[in-house]
C-alpha cells in the first residue's frame, strides 16, 4: 500500500539509512528510484524506499536484487527481494478483474489511499478464500471495499461476507461498487466498531461458524480482533492479518512508536500462539496467515 502520504511519512534519516545501507552492501553506489506516486507506480516508489536498504545486487545482474541472511545458520541462503522493476512484472502478472481495477482507480484518487490493499494481495486473499471453500467470510476495515469485493466476487452465490467498517463515506462507495459488480447479496455491510461488531456476532450463537477473515484496520487493535475472530471461526479456518511489517519498522531497534511496538508485540505473540499455524508472508506491507487448529 502506498502512496504521496506514504512516501512523506519516510523520514529523512529512514532514507539516509535506505541509500546508506544500499551502497554498503552491494559495494558501490546505487542510486534509489521513487516514481510517481500515483497508480502503480505508488507502489513501485513505496517498495524502492522501504526496501532498498536490503539490497546487495547479484554479481550476474544488476537489475536482480536478493537479501542474504546475516545469520550463518541460514546457510547465507539468497532471497528475491523486490526493486521496482519486478514488481513491475509482479502486478503485470495480477488477474484483476476490470471493477476492481476501476475501484483501485477511484480510490487512487481519495485522501487515504494508502489504506488500499495492493493487486497481488487482494488475489491472494481471493486464493486462499477459494483453496478452502469458504462459504461465510469476515472483513474487518473495509475502507472502499477493494479487498472485500476481491473475496465476494469469488464467494459462491450463497456465500456471505461480513464487512465491517466505521467510515460511513468509505461504506458508500464500497456498496456502490458492491452494487456495481452484482454481489451485494453476499455482502453484509455493518457500520460501526468492528469489536463491537465482533462480540456481537458470538452473542448471536455465531462461534465457529466462519470460515474466513481479513483484518486490515486499527493496528493496535489487532490483538483484540485476533481473539474475538478465533471464536467466530471453524477449525481449519483462515485468518489473515496486514501490516504486520509494517514498513520494515518492526525490524527496525531504532523505530519505538506505540503503533510500531503493538505491531512487533502482536506478531511475537501470534509466533508462540499453539492455537494456530502460521505464516508470514511479505507481500504488500506484510501479511500473517493463520490457520486455526
Amino acid at each position: 500500500m502506498a502512496t504521496a502520504w506514504a512516501l512523506h511519512r519516510c523520514s529523512s534519516l529512514a532514507y539516509q539509512r535506505a541509500a546508506f545501507a544500499s551502497t554498503v552492501i552491494s559495494g558501490r553506489t546505487q542510486g534509489i528510484t521513487v516514481s510517481s506516486p500515483s497508480g502503480v507506480g505508488g507502489f513501485r516508489a513505496w517498495k524502492s524506499i522501504c526496501l532498498a536498504r536490503n539490497y546487495c545486487y547479484s554479481p550476474t545482474s544488476t537489475d536482480t536484487a536478493v537479501v542474504v541472511a546475516n545469520d550463518d545458520k541460514y546457510g547465507k541462503k539468497q532471497i528475491i527481494s523486490l526493486t521496482p522493476r519486478l514488481y513491475d512484472y509482479i502486478l503485470s502478472n495480477v488477474r484483476e478483474p476490470e471493477i476492481l481495477r476501476q475501484l483501485r482507480e477511484e480510490t487512487a484518487t481519495f485522501r487515504g489511499s494508502q489504506m488500499q490493499v495492493s493487486p497481488d494481495q487482494a488475489q491472494l486473499l481471493a486464493m486462499l478464500v477459494q483453496i478452502i471453500g469458504a462459504q461465510r467470510c469476515i472483513e474487518v476495515g473495509v475502507y472502499t471495499g477493494y479487498s472485500s469485493l476481491a473475496v465476494a466476487l469469488v464467494l459462491p452465490e450463497s456465500g456471505c461476507l461480513v464487512a465491517c467498517e466505521r467510515d460511513a463515506n468509505s461504506l458508500d462507495v464500497a456498496k456502490r461498487y458492491y452494487e456495481r459488480a452484482g454481489v451485494s447479496h453476499k455482502v453484509n455491510v455493518k457500520h460501526g466498531m468492528a469489536a463491537d461488531i465482533l462480540s456481537s456476532l458470538i452473542m448471536n450463537g455465531e462461534a465457529s461458524s466462519y470460515d474466513f477473515a481479513f483484518v486490515d484496520a486499527e493496528k493496535r487493535m489487532n490483538q483484540e480482533y485476533f481473539e474475538l475472530l478465533l471464536q467466530l471461526v471453524r477449525v481449519g479456518g483462515v485468518i489473515v492479518i496486514d501490516n504486520v511489517l509494517w514498513h520494515g519498522k518492526v525490524a527496525d531497534p531504532l523505530v519505538n512508536d506505540a503503533k510500531t511496538v503493538s505491531i512487533r508485540n502482536f506478531n511475537k505473540t501470534i509466533t508462540e500462539d499453539k492455537r494456530v499455524s502460521i505464516s508470514m508472508v511479505p507481500i504488500g506491507d506484510g501479511m500473517m496467515i493463520c490457520c486455526k487448529r
